[in-house]
């Protein structure tokens, strides 16, 4: 007979077994699963040639060329192209108004980058404690079995000795206390199975997040210092407005040559 008060009510819902445990963790392993397809997914659409991105970037801004680049970055799916575009908008404010506005996107790219990774990360550390808890649940249940057991074999010796005849054979029935440990362990090991899987991708997954922002900086840079450099030198000129310049500047002084002559020879 369980006893009263909050142990009693803890051994009554012992009693009704660990099973549901393990549909718990059954249901986070296929959650933990359809998150991992998900953000695999989702990162491997995100794939870009940086340092060709990079080049036509910066080809296209010394060019002066702002609409061809904010074109080619609306092109890429990369989250490098999606900070560098928000520095280009504010490309009119400085250099300090674009690193801001590239900051701001990239905090958005980060939290997009880890949506659904504290997911994996609560279960890849808490599934094992509550495998654990079903096991716990498990060998409650074994211990109360046990106790039935040694008081059912008590009670059929006392009947015996009162009547005279002969002990039954009998005992405790220890093939079922062991059946239940056993399927209390099995909680603990579907716990372990769930959890290490949700590790391994949680670490691999920041890990890729940490790689792909590391990265962004060969986009983002090539803005910050063509903004940079526009501030303290002026914008870059193509070859052909320098060379169209330089002829307007030449013809000036050819026609002053001319009218020197004409001066000489009258």
């Amino acid at each position: 007979m369980h006893s009263g008060g909050l142990i009693g009510l803890f051994t009554k819902f012992a009693m009704l077994g660990a099973e549901w445990v393990m549909w718990v963790l059954v249901a986070l392993s296929v959650a933990s699963v359809a998150l991992m397809c998900e953000r695999a997914f989702y990162f491997r659409a995100l794939g870009d040639d940086l340092d060709k991105l990079a080049e036509e970037l910066r080809g296209l801004l010394r060019s002066g060329d702002m609409k061809g680049a904010r074109e080619r970055l609306a092109r890429s799916p990369s989250p490098a192209a999606a900070i560098s575009l928000a520095g280009i908008d504010e490309a009119e404010g400085g250099v300090h108004a674009a690193e801001e506005a590239m900051a701001g996107a990239q905090a958005r790219v980060r939290m997009n980058l880890e949506r659904y990774l504290a997911f994996l990360g609560t279960v890849g550390n808490n599934a094992p404690f509550v495998g654990l808890f079903g096991t716990v649940i498990g060998i409650i249940q074994a211990f109360d079995k046990l106790r039935a057991s040694e008081a059912a074999a008590r009670e059929v010796a006392r009947r015996a000795a009162q009547g005279g005849a002969a002990a039954a054979a009998g005992g405790l029935d220890t093939g079922a206390v062991m059946g239940t440990l056993a399927e209390a362990l099995v909680a603990t090991a579907i716990g372990l199975l769930v959890a290490i899987p949700a590790v391994a991708a949680f670490n691999y997954f920041q890990r890729k997040v940490k790689g792909i922002l590391a990265n962004s900086e060969t986009v983002t840079r090539v803005v910050t210092a063509h903004l940079a450099a526009v501030a303290h030198h002026g914008p870059f000129r193509t070859a052909a407005p320098v060379a169209a310049e330089a002829e307007a500047k030449a013809e000036p002084k050819a026609d002053k040559g001319k009218k020197s002559d004409a001066e000489k020879k009258a």
